[in-house]
């Protein structure tokens, strides 16, 4: 499938809009979710599209939430998405709580990468950020290497005077694990006062900082996964560190590959948008996979050219509903 010139084959697909933390970017504390309404999709639903999906040449599919994790069944549905033709990679997005339990059976189930958000490594900053608590958070991370998937990246959301002093911490821990470690440019998608120019970090501001550390050496070739994260690795420590800058990076969207399904039923095709397209209609019973193919093809004609961060964007529904 084609937008812009630019080749979408990767379907973020978010299972629940649920999570068991509540961090200050994603889940605003007035949000609690759907409350055991009928409009998730079901697990017959998430093989149906997935399968049409990669018919239409989706190849790479990560499970998203909220925290995916907390979905009944899961495992089984990874099981059977890994059995679809035309499926080459799945992905989890987690927040590593439930992995200790998890990851062995995700692995042997298909997942082939987990991306793991850690915001800190100090306890008290961890708490002010996601809510949580962090020792389980890194007995998830031990239990993610032990199952040897075959990547495991950490996602760190940049917040100035909130976590800015963890970076070096977290990036020697990334170092010490073997594990890549991504910083990401916080982005309005809880409420527009989540970024103001007080708490706002660019990765500009960061890769300057750790320059004067030591040098960071380009990895144009980096193949760590799917998304737009720009790699380096330290010289001296090893870790290597992927920037994600949406908010600055002028040329961000160039390559985006993606769209979003929202635990709702909406396919999304840009995340920096408010345009969704329903499938409801054509995940009825009584509606045949044409439908539902026109509606993915429908959702690619409205992937617009970049994003819409930049332009005093007001989001209408936070992160956790949309999907990580």
């Amino acid at each position: 499938m084609k937008s812009f010139g630019r080749t979408v084959d990767y379907l973020r697909i978010s299972v629940t809009d649920r999570c068991n933390e509540r961090c200050l970017y994603c889940r605003p504390h007035q949000y609690a979710g759907w409350n055991g309404r009928d409009d998730q999709l079901t697990d017959d639903d998430l093989l149906r599209v997935t399968r049409v999906a990669a018919e239409l040449g989706f190849r790479k599919f990560r499970l998203t939430g909220g925290e995916p994790l907390l979905r009944p069944n899961l495992v089984e549905v990874i099981r059977e998405m890994h059995r679809t033709p035309g499926v080459e990679c799945i992905g989890v997005s987690t927040n590593a709580l439930k992995l200790p339990l998890l990851a062995e059976s995700l692995r042997a189930a298909g997942v082939r990468t987990v991306n793991i958000s850690l915001d800190a490594l100090s306890p008290e900053i961890y708490k002010r950020v996601t809510g949580g608590s962090l020792e389980p958070v890194l007995d998830g991370i031990r239990a993610a290497i032990q199952a040897k998937f075959e990547f495991i990246k950490l996602n760190t959301v940049l917040m100035r005077k909130v976590n800015e002093d963890e970076i070096w911490p977290l990036i020697r821990f990334s170092s010490e694990n073997g594990v890549p470690l991504r910083l990401i440019e916080l982005m309005p998608l809880t409420s527009r006062d989540v970024l103001t120019p007080e708490n706002f970090l660019s990765i500009g501001e960061v890769i300057r900082w750790l320059k004067q550390r030591e040098e960071l050496i380009p990895m144009p070739d980096a193949r760590l996964g799917h998304g737009p994260a720009r790699y380096f690795q330290l010289a001296r420590t090893g870790a290597v560190v992927g920037f994600i800058g949406a908010m600055t990076n002028q040329h961000f969207c160039d390559t985006c590959n993606k769209m979003r399904l929202t635990s709702d039923g909406r396919l999304r095709p840009c995340l920096g948008h408010h345009e969704e397209v329903s499938l409801h209609e054509a995940l009825s019973e009584r509606s045949s996979d044409a439908l539902l193919r026109r509606v993915f093809l429908q959702a690619l004609e409205n992937k617009p050219w970049e994003h819409a961060f930049r332009d005093n964007y007001k989001p209408c529904r936070p992160m956790t509903a949309i999907g990580g």
